[in-house]
């Protein structure tokens, strides 16, 4: 056992490891702050990202209403043309006018409107017989058009809007086409009043809406036909898309919103969609993920950054802190076991020594145990430092130290230097039988030292040791154990030093 590892070190150093949990507490308490920082910023960053989807779904829905209401009311005049014609031709007094006058009052310049081809009346064989472009009708037969074969077959339809076709009168221009039914005065079928619409007019209406880079907006038939998209396509325009499941989900409400991606292009976008009130027709107004969240990724990127590097500085801080609170703390531990400890033998000194002899005591007292107490003085220890010098007395004073401490290795036993040459050793719990075999061991092991002195009768390094012993039931106080021990090593160093003499009774 070293002297650092002496009994008297053991609550010191046990007291600092109680003591470095504090540089943990530190650590771990900014590594929780750091996290609580960074939880914060990503709830707030997560509640913009949500912003920004609201966002986008607000500007997507009020883009779909102006296109749809724009829609709506353009096909709500092309429709009362067709009204018109359907219930001019079923005057008499107007079919009864001459040619050009007859025209001008059945199609009242509807066909002159910007996107709009000619209005055209279709007898039941689908040839033209009244055309909106001039007096003397084009040739031409659309039998074979559904607009033409709808009507004939269902009475019931009403306004038909057919699905994009090749216009056969102007040069194979995307169009698509009203069309109402004539009737006979029996009900049956007489033919058909159409009117073509360019699909420019979509693809313009459509260009005007700010979508982002990668948005897209579509007009779609209740059937699943694709009447027009923006990006522009030739080859998307006419598509069938009913099998989609983004189509699928049109269908299944009057609008909404959802996020897929895209059959078309393999985008994934912010959908909302609307169904005509009055009109079998879907629009859709898609915004990508990328644009929607361009602007909040930017700003979550640097705010993002700014946390995290904050973060790792607020806990290289907190660590630090709690490297220099560990430094702190153990010098001050350090500095407490210096104040207890002498400084050249690592035992306790006179000032603790004190301290640890009244709790001792009391703890004796109280639990009726023994008590042994041993006072020891390095013989002839003057002479010693005279003829060998100091330091060597001093690294004599530190074997002394060694040995005493290598002999006493209960928790409970304590040993200290008095002062100068002088040990005392508290043996708690202890019978005289234990505490003089103690003393013996140490006593042996000091005169055993290979340490020459000259000065003496034993021409080594020798100590004597009075011995004092308390048992419960005595009167006498630790004053007096401590002059008991005392006057017994005096009759030690009578009887020719280096030996151990045990004081008779307590005064």
């Amino acid at each position: 056992m070293t002297i650092r590892e002496s009994s008297g070190l053991k609550g010191a150093f046990a007291t600092l490891a109680r003591q470095t949990s504090t540089p943990v507490v530190v650590i771990v308490g900014g590594l929780i702050a750091a996290l609580v920082m960074v939880g914060l910023c990503a709830l707030v960053l997560y509640e913009g990202r949500l912003d920004a989807l609201e966002r986008a779904r607000s500007t997507s829905g009020n883009l779909a209403l102006i296109a749809e209401r724009d829609i709506e009311r353009n096909f709500e005049l092309y429709e009362l043309s067709l009204q018109a014609v359907v219930d001019g031709m079923n005057r008499n007094d107007v079919m009864a006018l001459p040619p050009r006058l007859r025209n001008d009052v059945l199609f009242d310049r509807a066909a002159n409107a910007k996107y709009l081809g000619s209005v055209l009346v279709l007898d039941e064989a689908g040839n033209i017989v009244m055309d909106s472009a001039d007096v003397k009708p084009r040739r031409g037969s659309f039998a074979d058009r559904p607009y033409f074969t709808v009507q004939r077959d269902h009475p019931e339809t009403g306004l038909y809007i057919s699905d994009p076709y090749a216009s056969r009168l102007r040069g194979g221009a995307a169009s698509i086409a009203l069309s109402r039914r004539l009737s006979h005065p029996d009900g049956s079928f007489a033919g058909v009043v159409m009117i073509a619409v360019n699909l420019d007019y979509f693809r313009n209406l459509f260009a005007g809406l700010s979508l982002g880079t990668h948005g897209a907006v579509s007009l779609i038939t209740q059937r699943g036909i694709m009447v027009m998209r923006q990006p522009y396509d030739t080859h998307i325009i006419g598509r069938d898309i009913s099998q989609a499941e983004t189509f699928r989900r049109f269908r299944a409400e009057p609008q909404g919103s959802f996020s897929e991606t895209a059959s078309i292009d393999g985008v994934r976008r912010l959908y909302y969609f609307r169904n005509f009130p009055s009109l079998p027709l879907v629009i859709m107004v898609a915004e990508a993920e990328q644009d929607v969240y361009a602007d909040w990724r930017r700003r979550a990127i640097t705010i993002g950054s700014l946390m995290a590097i904050f973060a790792l500085v607020f806990v290289g801080l907190s660590v630090m802190l709690a490297a220099q609170l560990r430094l702190r703390i153990r010098a001050e531990a350090e500095l407490a076991v210096l104040a207890r400890t002498d400084a050249l033998t690592g035992l306790h000194n006179r000032r603790s020594l004190g301290d640890i002899l009244e709790d001792e005591w009391r703890r004796a007292s109280r639990t009726h145990t023994p008590f042994a107490l041993l006072f020891l003085d390095i013989d002839r220890f003057k002479a010693f430092n005279d003829a060998y010098g100091h330091q060597a007395g001093d690294a004599a004073l530190a074997s002394v130290a060694h040995c005493i401490a290598d002999n006493i290795r209960r928790p409970a036993d304590k040993a200290a230097r008095y002062g100068g040459e002088e040990f005392v050793v508290l043996l708690p719990d202890t019978s005289p039988a234990g505490a003089a075999l103690v003393a013996e061991k140490i006593r042996a092991a000091i005169s055993e030292l290979p340490i020459e002195h000259g000065g003496s009768e034993y021409r080594r390094l020798t100590a004597s040791i009075g011995l004092a012993h308390w048992r419960p039931g005595d009167n006498a106080d630790v004053s007096a154990l401590m002059r008991a021990a005392d006057d017994a090593l005096y009759t030690a160093k009578a009887r020719g030093r280096n030996v151990v003499v045990t004081a008779i009774a307590l005064d």
